[in-house]
């Protein structure tokens, strides 16, 4: 699936690529020939001024013959207009043709007549109009750009010239250009699409890693959902089934089948609360939090859990400033700003679970201080939840805040087990007040979380 998308990705890629450097290619082609063209009909245009204004015109004295309008008629004098009528046989020099009045060629630098005459009617109908056609030269077949001018004096036409440039000045360039736009643009998209096959690989693996943990997560949620549900049914049929004369029986199955609810509707609130914070649905209600008020009262809920066992629960406060050196400004009061609620089932999870795997008379100790870090204008509050549990493995310390993720799998099968998403929720509750959350333990030693939140400078 993935790799079918990388291909579409990269195909995309690749062939919006090719379309935009082949648009480019082709105006690129287009404008340099248009280019060439019009620097080849310029110069035909300025070597017919140049002839013209050298042109030798002679009235004529065969009996002095008059125009109607009064003007003595002329001729030009094809010797002395074009005196140099040498060959050099060079390839890419101008040709120059006259022709008399009536379209007869009279003086040519070519080394006979073209097969293409001239047509009176349509010379010099737009000045500097060229055309291309194709003439025998040397023997052999050649593409000229053509410009025929009518000379006139007056009203009175003298003859026709006719200039021509070498096609091959045009073509041999722009043939050359489309071959090397042809091979380069193809050495381009081929690196485009390797290239888009590259970057299509990189953008696939958010996705591809999201996937994964959608599916991670997918399978770990049903995996926690069947086993509450698959006891669930087994104590409801029990309770079915016993007879009606033993009440206790069937009160004892419904306990079950009410803890298990109790522990399934946690589950499901922890999953819906993972998936919130995944798609940013839910913002949190930011407020001015007191954080020693919440660890009073978190304290204070889980005091009896604490006796239970029985361990130690203790709560400390450092003086606002003492840890800071008094060099950032101090707080009246443990303020951040954030979502009450969120703090409150943070520091509800470090603690329970503190409470949870210490063995008895055993210590947990909450200790909330001030502190300051290099670089930083704003106070720090720093929260740590010390235990001394039964520790957590070093190889299991980078895994801890996984969804899912028991240091021990045989907890999951233990009474007060969780379901593994309690340190993952506390991880997202962090991130999400900009805040950072460490963990130290030794193993049968005890275990020391420490999260460091902004405070609320006054």
């Amino acid at each position: 699936m993935f790799q079918a998308s990388r291909r579409r990705l990269a195909l995309w890629y690749t062939t919006v690529t090719a379309v935009l450097l082949l648009l480019f290619a082709s105006g690129f082609y287009f404008y340099a020939r248009s280019t060439l063209i019009e620097r080849v009909d310029d110069t035909l245009s300025h070597i017919v001024e140049v002839v013209e204004r050298s042109l030798v015109i002679e009235p004529d004295v065969d009996g002095l013959i008059w125009t109607v309008s009064g003007q003595v008629s002329q001729h030009v004098n094809v010797e002395a207009s074009f005196r140099n009528n040498e060959m050099d046989g060079d390839d890419d020099r101008i040709d120059i043709e006259w022709f008399s009045p009536k379209g007869e060629l009279l003086w040519t630098t070519f080394d006979g007549p073209l097969t293409r005459p001239i047509k009176p009617e349509k010379a010099n109908q737009k000045k500097g109009e060229t055309v291309t056609v194709e003439e025998q030269r040397y023997g052999e077949p050649v593409i000229l750009r053509q410009l025929t001018d009518r000379v006139q004096s007056g009203r009175q036409t003298l003859g026709y010239l006719r200039v021509s440039h070498p096609w091959f000045e045009v073509s041999t360039p722009t043939r050359k250009l489309l071959l090397d736009l042809v091979g380069w643009t193809g050495l381009v998209i081929a690196a485009v699409g390797t290239i888009g096959w590259f970057l299509s690989g990189l953008a696939m693996q958010p996705v591809v890693a999201s996937y994964g943990r959608l599916k991670q997560f997918t399978a770990d949620a049903s995996h926690e959902l069947r086993n509450p549900i698959a006891m669930i049914q087994t104590n409801v049929q029990a309770a079915l089934v016993a007879p009606d004369d033993d009440p206790a029986a069937q009160s004892q199955q419904l306990l079950v089948v009410e803890r298990l609810t109790r522990r399934l509707g946690r589950l499901v609130d922890d999953l819906l609360f993972l998936a919130r914070q995944d798609s940013g649905m839910v913002m949190p209600a930011v407020e001015t939090v007191a954080l020693d008020e919440v660890l009073t009262e978190v304290v204070e809920e889980q005091l009896s859990q604490a006796l239970k066992k029985p361990v130690e629960l203790l709560l400390e406060f450092d003086e606002p400033g003492s840890e800071a050196g008094g060099e950032v400004g101090e707080l009246e009061v443990f303020e951040v700003e954030g979502d009450r609620d969120q703090l409150t089932r943070l520091f509800t999870n470090l603690i329970s679970n503190a409470i949870q795997y210490t063995p008895p008379e055993g210590q947990v100790q909450v200790h909330i201080s001030q502190a300051s870090e290099a670089g930083r204008v704003m106070p720090l509050i720093v929260v740590r939840v010390e235990d001394t549990g039964i520790g957590i493995p070093t190889e299991d310390l980078a895994h801890l805040f996984e969804r899912f993720y028991r240091v021990d799998p045989a907890r999951s099968r233990r009474e007060e087990a969780g379901s593994g998403l309690g340190l993952a929720i506390a991880w997202a509750i962090v991130e999400q007040h900009q805040g950072h959350i460490q963990v130290v333990s030794q193993k049968q030693q005890g275990t020391t979380f420490t999260v460091t939140l902004p405070a609320l400078s006054v």
